[in-house]
This record gives C-alpha cells, structure tokens and sequence, in this order.
C-alpha cells in the first residue's frame, strides 16, 4: 500500500524533475528546429532589403518593383507617438530582452493552460512572423512559436534596437494594400507618418492586435475602445501623462480615409513588359527583384517618354470628345440597337436572366432597365483607347512605350498585347516584295475593278475611295495615296506568301499571318511594337534589329551584372529595295495621305511613313521614319465593333498620325532627334565593282534564263470573271471622295493560310545569340547564298511550327483584339 501510495500521489522531487524536463525538452526540440529557420546571412541580407529601381537611357527612375504598396521612412521620420504606443502596447520591457521577454511568455503560457489564451510575442518575434512567414508557419503551433523564438534571437544579433524597430514599422500591415506605418497614416488620415498625433498613433498601433476587427472604417466603436487601452497603456508606463488621458480618451477618431494607389510611373505599360522579363532573368541567376536592390538601366528616353505621352493623352481627349458626341449617353448607345444589345448579351445579367427562363427580349428588357448599369456599359464601350511606341531603328533600342490613355482605367497594353489588323500601314511589305522582284516605281497598273476568287469560292473585290479611273497609275502614286485595287493587283503578281514570309522577315514575328489576297490591306491582326519594329528595318536599309529594353543590370553597388547589346542585324530586305521602298514612303508624307506631317506640324526632317485604317473605322494607325527613330501609334476601342462613325476622324490620317506628328514636333524641336539626320543612300561602288556587277547580269542573261525566269516588269494583274456563290458576300466600302483613305475589307481567311510562328525578342546577353536563330547577312555586301539560306530558314519557321490562334494574345474577356470580325 505504501508503494501504491507513492505511485497516486509524486513527490516533489517528481514534480521538480517533471518542470525540468518540459523546458529541457522544449531546447532540445529548439536545436533539431533551428537549421530550419533563417539563416544569419538571410537576416543580414532582410536587414538591407531593397527592390529592384528601372532607370531611363537618361537617369530618371521609371518605376520601382515593390512587392506591396509600401513607402519606407526612418525611424527619425516616424512620430514619436507612435513607438511610445508600440511598446507600451506590444513589449514594454523592449530595451531590456533579447527577442524574447521570459517573464511574459510563463505568464502568457499560464493563461493559455488556465484556458484564457494571451499573446507573449515581442517586437522581434512579431517581425520574424512578419520577415519569414513561410519559412516560421502560420499556424498557432508549438513548432512555430520555437522557430519564431530561435529567429528572434538571431534578429537580435543582426539589427540594432533601432533597426528592429524601423523595420517592424516599415513592414506590418494595415489593411487597404496599405503596408507600413506610412501608408497606413496616408490611409486613415491623410498625413505622413511623422505628422501623427497621439490619437492617431494610438489608433493605428491598436488595430495591430486585429485589422479587420478594429478598423476604424468598418468598426469605428471597436477602434474607439481598442485607441483609449492603448493610451492607458501609454499612461501605465510613463509614456502619456494621466491629465492628457483624461482629456485625450474623449476625443473622437477623426479619421481621414483615402485609399492609397501606388503611383503608376511615367511608363507604366513598358514597366509592366520588363516585370515580367526581369522576372525570369532574376529567377535564371538567383536573384530577387523586391529585395536584392537590382538597378535596370533602360532604353527608354524620359524625356521622350514625357513628349509621347502627352501627345497622346491630348489627341486622346479630343477623339474622346468625338466619341461622346456619338455614343454619350445611355439613348445614344441605345439607337445603335444591333451593337448594344450585343454587348448587353455578355453581361453576367442578362445569362442569368436567360438561365431563369427568360426568353432573349425579356431578357434584355430586364438587363436593360437598370439605367445606371446601362449607362456604365456605354461608357466603359465607348472610351477611346490609344498606343504609341518609338524605337531606335539602328539598334532597336525602345525609346518610348505608351500602352493606352490612362492605365489606372485600362492597364491592358495595346503596344505589346493588342493585335489589331493594321489597314494600310501593311502595304510596305507588298510593295517591298515587289522591289525585291525587280518593279520600279514608274512601273504602273490600271485602276480597275478587280475580283480575286479566294481558295472557297469567295469573290474579293477591293474598292477605294473613288470609282474606278480606267487610267495607268504608278506604283508610287498607288502607295502615296493608299489605292486599294492597285495594291490587290501588285498582291496577285508578288504572291501572298511571298509578302507573308518578308513581313514576318522583317519583324512581324509573334503574330499569325494568313497567307491570303486580303493581307495585302491589312487583315491579320498583328501589334503595333512589331509593326514599328518592321518600319524600323526599312529605315534600316533593309536590316532587322530585334527590339531591345534593357543595356544593363546593376547590383546596389553599382557592379554591372548582366549587360545587353543590339542583337546582330539580319538583312531581311535587299538594301536597294528597301531605299526604293522607303524612298516611295517619302511621297505618302510629301503628298499623299500622311501630308499634315508637312502642313500640319510643319516637320522638315527627312521622313517617310505610311496611314492606316480597317473597316468601318474600327482602327487607326499611323507610322513614321526618321533615320535615328521609328514612332507609331494605334487609335480604336477595346471592343472593335464600336467605332467614331465617322469617314473622317476614324482615318489613321485624323487618329492616329496627330499623336505621332506631335510627338515628332516636340522631339525635334528639344533637339531630342536631329532634324538634319539624313536616311543613308545607297553606297556608290567603284569601277571595278560596277564592272563586275555588270558581267554578273550578263552571265545571268545568258546562262541562268533557262533556270530562272528574269523578273518580269509589273503589269496589270487578269481579273477572275467569276461570279460569287449566292451565299457569299463580297466585301465592300463606302468613303467620301473629298479625302484620300485607306478603307480595308474585312479579313476573309483561306484554308491552308501560312502559319507563323511567335518569335520573342527579349533583350539577348552578351556574346548570346538563340538557338533557333536564322543565317545573318552582313550587310549590303551580304551572298545571294546568304540570302537563300535566310529565306530556307524563314519558310522552315513557318511551315513547320505550329498555328497560332488568328488573334495570338487575346485582349480581356468582352475586348476584341482583331480589327474586324
């Protein structure tokens, strides 16, 4: 019985050894845990952690990744309120411990095992949660609180009192995508940090114990309570004077709520694009975009930026003007019945409504008699969106990138993700085909109508502006003043593969072409970044340089890590062809359709471009060069059924070339591109090689005519007298006779179209070239065999990747990225 009763009732020497081993236990199960906590040199590196900055070409920050929107500030700009309220509240024996207070985590213990659960983290162990929550847990465990425990002694180490301080406050969140004690004063009281009040300090450090649940928007009674415990804390502990919490604990909240956005940057769209980039390359060589305080040093110009941008808000506001006058009010986007309803049919409403049974007009008439929803609908429809890019057509360098009007209301980017179908400004590449075969641009075509039968059947029948003349027009003229039916003929005789595969040469790399009759006038949707880039080649002299937006990466000590040169020019376009190209480009700004660049912006530069417009004015375009920069810019809607309704302001000539003439007018006016740059001319050979040139043509006239047909001189193309099927609509235009345009047929699509293959041109390293990389010619003096083995290359990529869907990167849910449908 004796031995029983020893067993039923322990001694104390029991006890004592059984309270000895539940902490022995607890440090041994502290050193299995601590190589899974961070390490010294991760602390170290947290202690200085920086995001990555994106620098312009010129000096001027871009943009700065941060991970949350957060704004760090010292600890001497922070009020001292605030950290008289921290630690009364959070870890008033603060300056004594290191990182973990003993007599409050046995005392939080004790409660916890009585059943009344209380917190005994220090401000150490809350910044480790705050630092490391992935690698200490979430969960409210044992195995957490030991890690938390381990990393707040190492914390302790490593920061200084101030620093853990500083730190803490710059990282904990308060609700609203508002982190740190900076934004958090800007949020709930408009003010900085070191403007803060004693209220105001004992608000914001009382919503630490629970955000949502004191937060004194939503809760302002709990906020109330939670505000004056803490300031008797202050009092407790000799921070706060009791008389001034007396009169301090009456007062209101006298919140002053905003919500905070981080502020866009002067190149939001471009800063988006090089995100993602930077991303996989920092991923690639270990390093961390938001804390290894990595400088991108940029290709964009700040200062042209600015000049782009401007230049597209103000043309972006007047069209908008235009818009609201058609499409202003909930009325005027109901007269336009077909087009309305459509978009109503896409509401989440209306398929409800139709999933309860409704048939489609009652539906609608559910939908649509909520005015205000309508009124939104029209309005979010109906906003005018823009895009404008510049490159550097001598080394591809991105010099100003503008993906829409406002991207706090359209963040979607219509220079690198948009494909619309580009009207007109596609036509260089029918006409660069056919000075590569050998036409000239005196060589001329009747302007007649014409009819194409299409691989189903179809009948083409391109129109322009005006009624047929019967009268010769030269390839010039046809391109100065964008004639539809000339350009369909020169198609029929260059081939549309042919103008698929030197588009694609020549840049227009991610996006599928339809090797079809239509592409001639546009009709594969492609982006505005690679169509620039393909004007960039013909003001190159024919050589493509792949776009390029980075020339080197930095650590925060300025030691280069990575550093970015032009990727090596590829002749895609014989020279001579191409200055004979742009040289007919010269007459679309001196007497064609771009001519308000001349009378107009009054610019003298040596230039030459080329307008754009699809179908019922859904897209504008507008492309100019200049032999130190290449700029163009897209004008529509997001959802290219709604158009200006207008034969004059939908036309890339009253869109979209204003944005870009004034671009240019300011550019070169800052001296920012030179206005007496010259396009380089064709290089004069000496006696020996004009000698050489000239028995090689004779040669080839005696021997190879058997082999190869010379190039014929360009003629009018035999129209097909055929008659459409019944079933077919042939495609048709009407425009005002007064202005010359570019009026483009929808895009019918043949079976069996050429398939291309998405090209990425991201910035390539040093001594780097891609695998899948074609034979590079060298330059004007490039082989014939060059050049073959350019064009194998070329056909390899199209035929034998696989098709891409006709719009590539589609635009968001309810936004057409094509030009027509």
């Amino acid at each position: 019985m004796h031995a029983l009763d020893r067993v039923r009732h322990p001694t104390r020497r029991g006890i004592a050894l059984t309270l000895a081993a539940v902490p022995a236990l607890v440090l041994l199960y502290g050193l299995v845990l601590i190589p899974f906590t961070p390490g010294i040199g991760d602390i170290r590196k947290a202690k200085v952690e920086q995001p990555a900055q994106v620098m312009s070409a010129d000096g001027k920050l871009l943009a700065t990744f941060k991970p949350s929107n957060r704004d760090w500030v010292k600890l001497s700009d922070i009020s001292p309120h605030v950290i008289d309220a921290l630690i009364s509240t959070e870890d008033h024996r603060f300056y004594e411990h290191h990182g973990i207070d003993w007599r409050r985590t046995a005392s939080a213990a004790l409660h916890t095992f009585s059943g009344d659960r209380q917190g005994g983290s220090t401000i150490t162990q809350q910044l480790a949660r705050n630092l490391y929550p992935d690698e200490i847990g979430r969960a409210p465990t044992l195995t957490r609180k030991v890690k938390e425990a381990i990393t707040a002694f190492k914390i302790e180490a490593v920061y200084t009192k101030s620093e853990i301080l500083e730190t803490y406050l710059n990282t904990v969140p308060f609700l609203y995508n508002a982190y740190g004690i900076e934004m958090a004063a800007r949020t709930y009281f408009d003010k900085s940090a070191h403007d803060l009040t004693v209220l105001e300090s004992a608000t914001l450090i009382g919503m630490l114990k629970g955000n949502s649940y004191y937060n004194p928007v939503i809760n302002p009674d709990r906020a109330l309570q939670r505000r004056n415990i803490v300031l008797a804390q202050m009092v407790k502990y000799q921070r706060l004077a009791p008389a001034a919490y007396q009169t301090l604990q009456r007062r209101p909240l006298g919140v002053d709520f905003e919500r905070q956005s981080e502020p866009p940057g002067p190149a939001p769209h471009f800063a988006q694009q090089l995100r993602k980039w930077l991303i996989e390359w920092a991923d690639a060589h270990d390093y961390n975009i938001y804390s290894d305080g990595l400088v991108v040093r940029t290709t964009i110009d700040s200062r042209l930026q600015t000049m782009a941008t401007q230049a597209l808000i103000w043309q972006g506001n007047q069209l908008q003007s235009i818009a609201n006058a058609v499409w202003g009010t909930r009325n005027a986007c109901a007269a336009h019945k077909d087009v309305f309803n459509a978009f109503v049919r896409e509401m989440p409403e209306y398929r409800a409504a139709k999933q309860a049974g409704l048939a489609d007009d009652a539906a609608l008439k559910q939908v649509e008699s909520d005015r205000h929803g309508m009124q939104t609908l029209c309005d979010d429809k109906t906003r005018v969106q823009a895009a404008f890019v510049a490159i550097d057509p001598r080394n591809g360098q991105i010099k100003a990138w503008v993906g829409s009007r406002d991207f706090g209301d359209d963040p979607y980017d219509h220079v690198s993700q948009a494909r619309r179908q580009p009207g007109s400004t596609f036509k260089p590449f029918v006409y660069g085909a056919a000075f590569e075969n050998g036409a000239k641009p005196d060589d001329t075509f009747i302007d007649q109508p014409v009819e194409i039968t299409l691989a189903g059947g179809e009948i083409w029948k391109p129109t322009d502006d005006s009624p047929p003349s019967g009268r010769p027009v030269t390839l010039r003229d046809a391109l100065a003043y964008s004639k539809n039916r000339i350009t369909a003929q020169l198609m029929q005789e260059v081939g549309p593969s042919k103008v698929a595969r030197l588009a694609y040469a020549m840049g227009v790399r991610d996006s599928r072409l339809e090797a079809v009759p239509s592409l001639a006038l546009g009709t594969s949707p492609v982006t505005l970044k690679e169509m620039v880039s393909s004007y960039g080649t013909i003001a190159d002299r024919g050589a493509y340089v792949a776009p390029m937006f980075v020339t080197r990466i930095e650590d925060r000590a300025g030691n280069v890590l990575a550093e970015f040169q032009p990727a090596r020019a590829e002749q895609t376009l014989p020279p001579a062809a191409a200055q004979t190209l742009l040289d007919v480009m010269r007459d679309v700004i001196d007497k064609g359709t771009g001519s308000a660049i001349r009378t107009r912006f009054g610019i003298r530069a040596d230039v030459a471009g080329k307008t754009g417009t699809t179908q019922d004015d859904a897209d504008g375009w507008f492309i100019l060069m200049h032999p130190q920069l290449v700029a163009g810019a897209w004008v529509g809607f997001n959802d290219s059924r709604v158009t200006l309704r207008s034969d004059y302001w939908g036309q890339g000539a009253h869109s979209a070339l204003p944005i870009v003439g004034d671009f240019f007018q300011r550019a070169l006016r800052a001296r920012l591109v030179d206005p007496r740059a010259k396009f380089a001319e064709e290089q004069q050979t000496g006696v020996f090689d004009a000698l050489r040139a000239t028995l090689d043509t004779w040669w080839g006239h005696l021997f190879d005519e058997q082999k190869k047909p010379a190039p014929q001189k360009v003629k009018s193309a035999p129209l097909v007298q055929r008659r459409a099927p019944a079933s077919a609509s042939a495609p048709s235009q009407a425009a005002s006779a007064a202005e010359p345009r570019d009026v483009e047929p929808p895009q019918i699509v043949a079976p069996g179209g050429a398939s291309v293959p998405p090209l990425l041109s991201p910035p390539g390293a040093v001594g780097q070239q891609p695998a899948s990389a074609p034979p590079l010619l060298s330059g004007p003096g490039a082989t014939a065999s060059a050049q073959t083995s350019l064009d194998q290359w070329i056909n390899q990529r199209m035929n034998g990747a696989a098709a891409m869907p006709a719009s590539g990167a589609v635009a968001p849910s309810g936004v057409s990225s094509g030009g027509s449908r």
